[in-house]
């Protein structure tokens, strides 16, 4: 395992197919791990608002997708099935058998892929602001191409903010949707475009029933890219799991944080 620092308090290791991941550790040894997943186009930046406050309960491990933030960018289409195993050799890495896990929008969709196929390595789940689904697969041919255009990354990073940021907010010149903004502009386009092929070519709907560990799935009301009603078949497909439906777009956990955290942490938590 590589563990060379890539900026203050992130490490890194390799994973079998010789890309470098950057994670990073916070909080006490003795708390449980809580394994926190971004949104595309983020870095583990995106969890900085409410890390403190998660630290008060759960040791965090954070990570880079490849693609993102201090990981490698490899060249070609990401599969999701590689996206899961990048996660499964950093805790092998790491030597942790067992975690939390949170993932929201993209990382909603590894957590899927993880308690399907490395269910024993799965604690609780927070699926947030995330589906089992997601097409028609033209439209993310046409992103894909689109990104990969030179000079491209101002019109998709403005695609984004309108997606996941309610309009008062980008009024507002807000410096979290600002944060947002730079991160995304900060992502390399590759990253961008072959993470969306792993969406394009996923589908849960079927597989998403073999899930049993305890679940929570958050939507958001006002949510335009994960819309209410995937959150609802998601609760709907794994046994046993619950749904709320926050008044959100698509970042709860910044856009209406308290009630966000004390969904996540009283389900976690919960004995």
């Amino acid at each position: 395992m590589t563990t060379t620092e890539t900026k203050p308090g992130a490490l890194e290791f390799t994973t079998g197919d010789g890309v470098r991941i950057a994670y990073r550790f916070e909080g006490a040894d003795d708390k449980p791990v809580l394994l926190l997943a971004n949104s595309i186009a983020t870095s583990m930046d995106m969890w900085e608002g409410q890390a403190a406050r998660l630290t008060e309960h759960f040791r965090l491990l954070r990570y880079d997708y490849r693609g993102h933030g201090g990981s490698d960018t490899p060249e070609g289409p990401y599969s999701l099935d590689r996206l899961g195993r990048d996660v499964v050799e950093l805790l092998d890495a790491l030597r942790i058998e067992r975690v939390h896990f949170l993932g929201l929008s993209l990382g909603g969709i590894v957590a899927q892929w993880m308690a399907i196929y490395a269910p024993e390595r799965i604690d609780r789940l927070v699926l947030s602001n995330t589906a089992s689904h997601l097409g028609p697969t033209e439209q993310w041919e046409g992103l894909i191409a689109a990104v990969l255009q030179p000079d491209s990354m101002p019109e998709i990073a403005e695609m984004f903010m309108k997606n996941w940021f309610p309009a008062s907010m980008r009024k507002l010149d807000h410096p979290i949707v600002e944060s947002f903004r730079a991160m995304v502009l900060a992502t390399r386009p590759q990253g961008i475009a072959g993470s969306w092929a792993a969406i394009r070519d996923m589908d849960m709907r079927r597989t998403a029933s073999l899930i049993d560990r305890p679940t929570l799935v958050i939507a958001g009301e006002q949510d335009p890219v994960t819309l209410p009603e995937h959150g609802e078949l998601l609760a709907q497909t794994i046994p046993g799991a619950e749904l709320i439906v926050l008044p959100t777009a698509h970042l709860p956990n910044v856009e209406l944080e308290s009630a966000f955290l004390e969904a996540v942490t009283e389900f976690l938590r919960r004995l």
